[in-house]
């Protein structure tokens, strides 16, 4: 993860933008500071940015700030309360108003620019960057689509399956290009938190998960080969089962 939520204005600062405050002064670190944004100058952003072309592998569709925003969603994984999640949302929602009006950028609604912290949004800006969901990236590069031509079945996995799943985690991707071919899709996963249903509709047909009864996180992790060989076992074995149904 990040541990950010700066909308990416740290990095613009490091690469030589002007982040200022009403004083003309550089505004403070964090994503709270943003709230002192009056103004962006990119005159002295390092030149050889403009000879580059940066594609950004980005794991999620969020846009940067409101309901389904960088801070609403992963602040609370970050460690900030409800009211910093409020305050950092808000500050987000500035920033955004600012790049709009200095630089003639919406980026506030584009699917990826609250990944990271709204880093996405600051690539956006500050790097002319494109967002590609990262899942596809590695799915191209491993040729997944070829495999599916003649694959019976398609299991994948996550660590965790939650409603964050639906923002363009790996499991949904594969589920997706496996449904253009009519396969069936098993899901497994080391814990499924609130939410996790969401994956069905994502094509996931089914959802194991690797526990299989109660322990520890370090136990599971020293034993997670194991763990999910069992899983997947089990998971086959009610296949078969379904196979041999009757259908009357």
């Amino acid at each position: 993860g990040s541990a950010t939520n700066d909308g990416g204005a740290g990095m613009a600062q490091a690469l030589g933008a002007a982040l200022l405050t009403s004083d003309n002064k550089a505004i403070a670190r964090g994503g709270a500071a943003l709230a002192t944004l009056s103004s962006i100058s990119i005159e002295s952003l390092d030149p050889r940015i403009q000879e580059c072309t940066v594609q950004v592998a980005c794991d999620v569709t969020n846009p940067l700030y409101g309901p389904t925003g960088a801070s609403a969603v992963y602040g609370p994984q970050k460690g900030a309360t409800p009211e910093m999640v409020a305050q950092l949302d808000t500050a987000l929602a500035h920033y955004a108003r600012i790049i709009e009006r200095d630089l003639g950028l919406d980026v506030s609604e584009v699917p990826g620019s609250g990944a990271a912290g709204g880093l996405g949004a600051g690539l956006l800006t500050f790097l002319h960057a494109t967002l590609r969901p990262g899942a596809q990236i590695v799915l191209e590069a491993v040729q997944l689509e070829e495999h599916l031509r003649t694959a019976d079945l398609v299991i994948t996995a996550e660590g965790q399956l939650d409603s964050q799943t639906a923002y363009g985690k790996s499991v949904g991707a594969v589920a997706g290009l496996a449904k253009r071919y009519g396969l069936p899709v098993v899901a497994l996963a080391g814990g499924l938190g609130d939410g996790y249903e969401v994956v069905y509709s994502l094509g996931v047909d089914a959802v194991a998960v690797l526990p299989s009864g109660p322990m520890t996180l370090p136990y599971a992790l020293e034993h997670a080969a194991a763990l999910t060989s069992d899983s997947t076992e089990r998971a086959l074995r009610l296949l078969r089962i379904g196979a041999n149904l009757k259908v009357l």
